[in-house]
């Protein structure tokens, strides 16, 4: 959503539609919705800036960062831990957003609706980890992992997607700041990728790069050190304190600052912002109508429906019936707390549903307990009420799970598990309940709920993750069947005891001789609590492959099992296309929306390659 970053909500704007967070809109699997809801926030931010209640239209999304690792903070804000997937949703999300067509290349003479930026460029995910800092974070990576995935995202962002803005990151990467890289910045971004764009820096990433990371040597080197890596602008005001000094030293040119210049006001001139009174340029017909618009708020509904994961349904649990359910008890510290729903970076919403005040409609008699006093349930408030309500309702719906005191910027999680005494809340309520229960978590990250996956009286499990102002009611048709689940999950749920791995082992491939079991489902080696792309249905859903083609190349693939990319060429290899036609069928009684998931796998890993990988999705109704 349009977030609360540079606008001023409160004067003739008070709120704007509250999507899912990133990670639960990932798990739709749907390129076309997510640039439909890229374009409605493009729409609204544009809508704001002409009722005069935005200071600019140039916007630091999306976060294209790999999801490595399951305690990382920030993890809620990105698609998941494949870049491929991550490559996708980078080009939709840009393209939505700046006003482009789906398909692309179809801007109005250049014009931007808003300016999207690729962030945080690159190998960032890590805020603040056992004495770890983002700030002074040295990521230390092979060229292997960074060029199949740390990077992808960004090249197919500036490439495909054509933003016009990227952000540098804090850390650095092999002893190099990522704001200082001029093979980074210019060489890679501008050079191989073609990007033409501006550059910026995180929140007082430049000052860093002599206050605290002690690369350059005054704070004259560290302008000079940015500048000349590629950098045009400054996230805070160590360019304006300090370049005049910085020429005046001879250590900057005017050249640098001419090209920062260039790059920062072409943007600025796409977005009209010199062409007078808004309402007269491309986008002037846009205004406070079109924000929270009845159009954009039944989208926001349609996403996190379409996101919220079925992880468990022992015997058809779920939808519970309309009819036959009389009375409803809802328990935890999360099924009332409307802020929840947000997740990280958001602004007021346009309404607010919380999963209780989504059952409310559904069922006559319900009955609210929090169970927790709050999130942290150091105790579990009135236990043997909360037994006693749980014995007398016909059904049970816990929402648990974490909130932006456990994830978020500069907020790395210590465990995997749920905090306090949330578990045994959890089997209390179950095991005085008269029906299996259902669980309800809102999380970005992954959590280790072994436990309720195992246990007979947890009936149903719902990942949530952060659904959004209105999520609750998603929540709420989920449960009693007015929509059929269909998402699957973007990132892997690890078992606890991964919480032994360092967050600062930046590498993807596992190493045995040391234990090292790898990351994200492409190289993991141990025990998962769910997959990657794992997610139920009410539906039955049967695929068969119709037919696998290839395209024409010089080399015969079919024969390629010692055939090297260089054999056959990078352009030749860059443009090998494979068709896939897989017939799926729906052997249920309800309509579904189901993401097919297509994985690519040898039958022995070579040199590193992924154990198995994604290379095609798409969601059918």
């Amino acid at each position: 959503m349009v977030a609360d970053s540079g606008i001023t909500f409160g004067g003739t704007i008070g709120a704007a539609t509250s999507f899912p967070q990133v990670i639960l809109t990932a798990a739709t699997f749907d390129e076309n919705l997510w640039y439909r809801i890229a374009k409605a926030i493009g729409t609204e931010a544009r809508a704001i800036y002409n009722e005069g209640e935005a200071q600019g239209m140039t916007f630091w999304s999306p976060n294209v960062n790999i999801f490595r690792d399951p305690r990382w903070g920030r993890g809620q804000e990105t698609p998941g831990e494949d870049p491929f997937m991550t490559s996708k949703y980078a080009v939709s999300f840009v393209r939505g957003i700046q006003g482009d067509s789906f398909e692309g290349g179809q801007l109005k003479d250049g014009r931007l609706l808003a300016s999207a930026c690729c962030k945080h460029f690159t190998a960032y995910d890590l805020e603040s980890w056992n004495g770890n800092s983002r700030f002074t974070f040295d990521a230390r990576v092979t060229k292997q992992d960074m060029a199949d995935t740390y990077q992808p995202p960004f090249k197919t962002c500036v490439k495909d997607g054509r933003a016009s803005g990227i952000m540098c990151a804090y850390n650095s990467v092999n002893g190099v700041p990522n704001c200082a890289d001029y093979d980074l910045l210019t060489r890679t971004a501008r050079g191989e990728w073609g990007f033409r764009g501006y550059v910026v820096s995180d929140d007082q990433a430049v000052p860093h790069l002599f206050e605290m990371q002690k690369y350059s040597k005054s704070p004259e080197d560290a302008v000079a050190d940015v500048l000349k890596a590629g950098l045009d602008v400054e996230c805070g005001n160590y360019l304006a304190n300090h370049t005049k000094s910085a020429v005046e030293k001879g250590k900057v040119s005017e050249s640098d600052i001419d090209r920062a210049l260039h790059n920062s006001f072409t943007i600025r001139m796409r977005l009209g912002l010199f062409n007078g009174n808004p309402s007269k340029l491309v986008y002037g017909n846009l205004s406070r109508n079109d924000v929270c618009s009845p159009e954009h708020q039944d989208l926001a509904v349609e996403v996190a429906r379409d996101g919220i994961v079925l992880l468990k349904n022992s015997a058809n649990l779920l939808p519970l019936s309309k009819s036959k359910t009389k009375s409803l008890a809802v328990i935890g510290p999360n099924a009332n707390v409307s802020e929840t729903l947000l997740g990280s970076y958001s602004g007021p919403p346009c309404k607010s549903i919380t999963p209780m005040q989504g059952l409310m409609n559904y069922v006559e008699k319900i009955e609210f307990h929090e169970g927790c006093e709050t999130i942290n349930c150091a105790s579990i408030a009135s236990i043997e009420a909360v037994k006693k309500l749980a014995k007398s309702a016909d059904y049970v719906v816990l929402v648990m799970g974490i909130n932006q005191d456990f994830e978020r910027e500069d907020l790395d999680r210590e465990d995997l598990v749920l905090p306090g005494q949330q578990q045994s809340l959890i089997r209390s309520v179950a095991n005085a309940a008269k029906n299996p229960v259902i669980l309800v978590l809102l999380c970005g990250g992954p959590v280790d709920i072994s436990f309720a996956k195992d246990n007979p009286k947890i009936g149903g499990i719902l990942w949530a993750g952060y659904p959004g102002g209105a999520g609750g009611k998603a929540i709420a048709e989920i449960i009693f069947g007015d929509h059929n689940p269909g998402g699957r999950l973007p990132v892997t749920w690890y078992p606890k005891d991964f919480n032994k791995i360092p967050m600062t082992d930046m590498r993807m491939r596992p190493d045995p001789s040391s234990g090292y079991p790898g990351r994200t489902y492409r190289f993991y080696q141990g025990e998962t609590v769910y997959e990657f792309g794992y997610g139920l249905s009410y539906s039955n859903y049967s695929y068969k492959f119709v037919s696998v083609g290839q395209s024409k190349l010089d080399v015969k693939l079919e024969n390629s099992g010692d055939i090297s990319v260089s054999d056959i060429g990078y352009e030749t290899c860059e443009k090998a296309k494979y068709s896939v036609i897989v017939s799926v069928e729906n052997e249920g009684d309800m309509v579904g929306k189901n993401p097919v998931l297509l994985f690519a796998k040898r039958d022995q890993v070579v040199k590193g390659s992924p154990v198995k990988q994604l290379v095609g999705f798409n969601r059918l109704d």
